[in-house]
């Protein structure tokens, strides 16, 4: 199979609003070359930062099912629609309601857990680990043999 050139790839990069955010716009630079799309769920973060190809997604976390389940619909209908070649995500819920879709969809998936995880992994990055093709902690004490330390972003 012919190698795909950067334009041809579709990465899509998902977080949660605030910190997950952050730490995914300092993988910009990295991921530009990709013209990757973003998603989230603070439309205001991506104004603020000039992010362009942004989607909205409905905020969630695992004290509210019902957000959560529209969050995982939003994200099962995104994925679909784009159809990336890779799903980058600093977490939290709705990253890994992208990456989870996306996996079973034969995309590459990478999990980047949250610099605030400093004690063990998130919960959501602990369900993400068996759809992960490639799992990151960003603390080098946590790092083992299915969790990758290359060095923190922040």
């Amino acid at each position: 199979m012919p190698r795909q050139r950067a334009a041809e790839f579709r990465v899509l990069a998902v977080s949660s609003g605030g910190g997950h955010w952050e730490e995914l716009m300092l993988l910009r630079p990295a991921l530009a070359a990709f013209d990757p799309e973003f998603a989230s769920t603070n439309s205001e973060l991506a104004q603020r930062d000039g992010v362009a190809r942004f989607h909205l997604l409905p905020d969630a976390n695992r004290d509210g099912p019902r957000q959560a389940l529209r969050c995982f619909l939003a994200s099962i209908r995104l994925v679909r629609r784009l159809r990336p070649d890779m799903v980058v995500t600093t977490g939290a819920l709705p990253g890994l309601f992208c990456l989870i879709t996306a996996r079973l969809l034969g995309a590459r998936t990478i999990w980047i857990d949250s610099i605030a995880n400093s004690d063990q992994p998130s919960l959501s990055g602990q369900c993400a680990r068996p759809f992960a093709n490639h799992w990151f902690t960003q603390w080098q004490h946590l790092a083992g043999p299915r969790r990758r330390y290359d060095g923190a972003l922040l």
